[in-house]
């Protein structure tokens, strides 16, 4: 008799995934938890193995990919270490070529302001980009992130336990049996709720951690002719809106927080420094890591959720406009600036941003970042100038004034449906498309400009390390 293929949930732009986490494994006796260290201590290795091929070769990660390394580990467990490698390794080599993108359109960009600049070469300040080689993933974090064909959760029969977890383990044909208890804020989360196959185990602090997951169908209740929000990223407000209104702030006492801890971990490094040189065996050496700062980034993320979710409260039947914002190719002179930058977790923003508004079936799209910051809204005139300080926007050209940050939001909103804007490839391609825009604009406006004397004296300005809006470039 032939088995029926199990059907799978056909998902829509509508259907999100929920995550629910925190699931302690402590009901399970000793034995059964040494064995899944066991189990672990096999597969981290060998996910390490296929993480590092995949990131080196010329060719994309193939989860599909023939087994290469030997392993104690069933086939089961081998092809699931094959694809959790080939899924880390996507998204770091992803990663790693948008930066990379990224770094190219900034030595263009550089190349031809420098090649405008010749002539005057005192007042050119910018420095030239360079570009630094991403290091290999290394994982530290004991992840298994299983299918149901090594992980199997099954409904327990009595009352003791909710479920119980049935893992693959090294002695094949003898699987683990890990009995699973459920706190009473995961039994309302699950209740009426079909989980979905796939489960991750992971450990933490010696404790063992599971995450289940379930999809869930949320109708799209943003109107066709809804209003269009623009939302603008920074770190002196997380979020400011098209409609002058600014949600969170990384200022004031998590910068003052951050600066400590900053400061703590740069004198624990120069301790490091010096016994490394006196001889003290690596592994006496102390850690450079801070509980401190792992504190403040969960919290600095607590805060974007919160302004987060302030936002679409506050504009529930509003189409949201925001930027596809590249943390990864931000770049300041200073090292202060790049540890304030790498600690404000701009780049949680808009993920969240995505994940809130489609938890409340709001339509949100983004839309090209470059000189969104820069760009004057009335003659589309672009020059680093045109900010002449962190809070004020004043074009060059047209002497357009207004608040940088909801001028910013607007321009954003403004690029919603600009389709000949979304067709370009590159920084340099939208700037020579402003650039024309501003050249038609001249032409119909040269009266008005002959009226107003002479042209401005443009000139190239490299704004001070202070101004961190400058990261929208």
């Amino acid at each position: 008799m032939r088995k029926k293929k199990r059907k799978r949930k056909k998902k829509t732009k509508q259907t999100i995934t929920r995550a629910v986490t925190h699931i302690r494994l402590i009901e399970a006796n000793p034995g059964k938890l040494e064995a899944l260290d066991q189990l672990v201590a096999v597969y981290l290795p060998l996910c390490q193995q296929y993480t590092t091929l995949f990131c080196e070769a010329e060719t994309s990660p193939d989860k599909y990919q023939e087994t290469v390394f030997k392993t104690d580990l069933s086939d089961r467990l081998h092809r699931v270490a094959i694809q959790q490698a080939a899924g880390i390794a996507k998204s770091v080599r992803t990663n790693r070529a948008n930066a990379y993108q990224a770094y190219l359109e900034d030595v263009a960009d550089y190349a031809q302001a420098k090649a405008q600049a010749e002539g005057r070469m005192s007042a050119f300040k910018r420095r030239e980009p360079t570009w630094t080689e991403w290091d290999l993933p290394v994982l530290r974090v004991p992840v298994i992130q299983a299918n149901v064909n090594v992980v199997v959760l099954e409904k327990s029969e009595d009352s003791t336990f909710d479920y119980w977890l049935r893992v693959s383990t090294l002695d094949v044909g003898n699987p683990l049996r890990v009995p699973v208890k459920l706190a009473s804020y995961h039994k309302r989360a699950l209740e009426g709720r079909t989980l979905n196959a796939s489960t991750t185990l992971h450990k933490r602090n010696g404790v063992w951690w599971l995450t289940l997951s379930f999809d869930e169908d949320v109708p799209l209740q943003t109107k066709p002719d809804a209003p269009t929000v623009g939302v603008d990223v920074g770190i002196a407000h997380f979020l400011t809106t098209s409609t002058n209104k600014a949600y969170g702030s990384f200022h004031g006492k998590m910068a003052r927080q951050h600066k400590h801890d900053r400061e703590k971990r740069r004198r624990k490094a120069k301790l490091r420094a010096c016994l490394e040189k006196k001889g003290v065996p690596k592994g006496k050496l102390p850690s450079t890591s801070s509980e401190t700062s792992q504190r403040l980034s969960r919290h600095v993320k607590q805060e974007i959720n919160r302004a987060i979710n302030a936002l679409v409260k506050d504009h529930r039947d509003a189409r949201l406009i925001y930027e596809d914002l590249n943390v990864a190719s931000m770049r300041f002179k200073a090292r202060v600036m790049n540890s304030y930058l790498y600690a404000s977790h701009l780049g949680h923003i808009p993920e969240q941003l995505a994940w809130a508004a489609a938890k409340q079936g709001m339509a949100a799209h983004t839309v090209r970042a470059a000189y969104s910051s820069q760009e004057c809204p009335r003659c589309h005139y672009v020059d680093r100038a045109n900010r002449p300080n962190q809070k004020t926007f004043k074009c060059l050209v047209c002497d357009y004034a207004d608040q940088a940050d909801r001028k910013a939001a607007q321009t954003l909103a403004g690029r919603w449906g600009d389709r000949k804007l979304a067709a370009c490839r590159s920084t340099s391609e939208v700037k020579a498309l402003l650039m024309t825009r501003h050249e038609a604009w001249k032409q119909q406006n040269q009266q008005r400009i002959q009226d107003a004397g002479p042209p401005v004296q443009l000139s190239f300005w490299d704004p001070p390390e202070m101004f961190l809006e400058s990261s929208h470039e």
